[in-house]
């Protein structure tokens, strides 16, 4: 029987901070994974480049049913805290768009100086475990494997949500929490692709590739960042980004033309050119396979623009402007970047992420219920909540 101070489950990002940190303290921490390497999530993140944090990370990036829950790890560790520790290992990176941070060249910098740093703090690494059961007596825990069985005083959940199965992602941490008499909150896809009904599958997979800037809204949500029709339904940045917001049976609003006042425009384009058709206008503004598939479903009549009246101009710009999309689902965990929902904070300490009704065991990263936005905000609340667990574990 091995004897640990700490046992963190999940070698990702929030459990690799977490062991860093403790082992820092001088504790003796041993880190599990069931891959066969640490940080599986980081180095396929950002298209191997990982967008390790975000410049305007704040808790109003955060889903959570507890909105303040955050708050206290953010403000102890924060984007400035993990940019320090990425430039004191001399990792070349850049923004990119609203804030986002990624690598100049490779994701595995950010794996490689998390396991140096775990070096330095002594942390044992094992990889390849997979946890047949858990218990508690006395203040100790017991990890079970099939080969070994391993104790602690401090057991650190940080396995992750369903997203990305493929990456090796399973429900452990919320068994173990219910277990131990945490509630787990309802668990669904987020930052993921929406999916065509059967009828609109069959007027748009045609336009596949077709990419624009656009403001997705559902639930009095709005972001505004890139679409990208799919065979499958709506993808790109901003519907992966309101796809946490979007229930099913919800509408996407969808504005084709954020940056224009079609209804300007189009009087505009009047003037200047009488004679020119409404589709070729719209194609100045939009791609042209979208104005195609716009009028063969008769969103606008095709004629020539002096034969608009103000009233029909303002009727293609309405419909433009907030365009009505009904997806049927999401794409799932398959592609899904996150997990929404999760341990309940209510039972957690902001302070420590300890259970507050289960001395010695603690929960970061994703399988708590805090889900933040597309850009690095998930990233920044793993490297948080791992750091603020590892101060107490």
């Amino acid at each position: 029987m091995q004897q640990w101070d700490v046992i963190v489950v999940g070698a990702g990002a929030a459990g690799l901070m977490c062991a860093i940190e403790a082992g820092k303290r001088g504790r003796k921490v041993l880190l599990l994974d069931n891959g066969k390497r640490v940080g599986r999530k980081i180095l396929m993140s950002g298209g191997g480049r990982c967008n390790f944090t975000n410049l305007y990370c704040s808790p109003e990036n955060f889903l959570s049913q507890n909105q303040h829950f955050c708050k206290s790890a953010l403000s102890r560790y924060s984007q400035w805290d993990f940019i320090a520790l990425v430039q004191q290992h001399a990792i070349a990176y850049h923004e990119k768009a609203l804030g986002q941070l990624f690598c100049d060249d490779s994701a595995k910098d950010i794996v490689e100086m998390l396991l140096a740093e775990a070096k330095a703090a002594r942390v044992q690494i094992a990889l390849q475990q997979q946890i047949s059961g858990v218990s508690f007596a006395d203040g100790v825990y017991t990890v079970e494997t099939p080969e070994l069985n391993r104790q602690c005083h401090s057991l650190v959940i940080a396995s992750g949500g369903l997203s990305l199965p493929n990456l090796g992602a399973t429900g452990f941490g919320f068994q173990l929490a219910e277990q131990f008499g945490l509630k787990v909150l309802p668990l669904r896809a987020a930052l993921v692709p929406l999916t065509w009904q059967p009828g609109d599958k069959a007027v748009f997979e045609e336009i596949s590739g077709v990419s624009l800037p656009v403001t997705a809204a559902a639930n009095g949500t709005l972001f505004p960042e890139d679409m990208l029709f799919t065979h499958r339904g709506l993808s790109g940045p901003a519907i992966l980004q309101i796809s946490s917001y979007w229930q099913p049976g919800d509408d996407v609003i969808v504005n084709m033309a954020p940056q224009t006042d079609l209804n300007e425009f189009l009087a505009t384009q009047q003037q200047a050119h009488p004679e020119q058709e409404v589709k070729t206008a719209l194609a100045k503004l939009l791609p042209k396979r979208l104005v195609e598939k716009l009028l063969e479903l008769q969103v606008f009549v095709n004629q020539p623009l002096k034969a608009l009246n103000p009233k029909s101009m303002q009727q293609i710009a309405n419909s433009l402007h907030g365009y009505i999309f009904k997806p049927n689902g999401t794409e799932g965990y398959r592609t899904a970047e996150v997990t929404i929902g999760g341990v309940d904070t209510d039972g957690l300490s902001s302070k420590t992420m300890e259970a507050k009704n289960q001395p010695g065991l603690y929960f970061i990263g994703e399988v708590v219920d805090v889900t933040g936005w597309l850009g690095g905000y998930n990233f920044q609340w793993a490297w948080a909540s791992g750091w603020v667990a590892g101060q107490y574990c």
